[in-house]
């Protein structure tokens, strides 16, 4: 992957913030939820926006 010029790499940041703002949200959601299905799904989507944060880290590491 070629090296990411300032934009790029503020765009990339700005995302990673966004997934990181995303999975506190939907962990919060998810731990006051009542109803077991809709937990599940809270859940569900904050480890999809966690790990979607970590894969946007990751092109900081190469």
């Amino acid at each position: 992957m070629p090296n990411l010029n300032q934009v790029e790499l503020q765009h990339l940041r700005h995302l990673i913030g966004a997934h990181e703002t995303a999975y506190q949200k939907l962990n919060t959601y998810s731990s006051q939820c009542v109803d077991p299905q809709i937990k599940q799904m809270f859940a569900k989507s904050a480890q999809d926006a966690l790990n979607t944060k970590q894969k946007l880290m990751s092109f900081l590491n190469n």
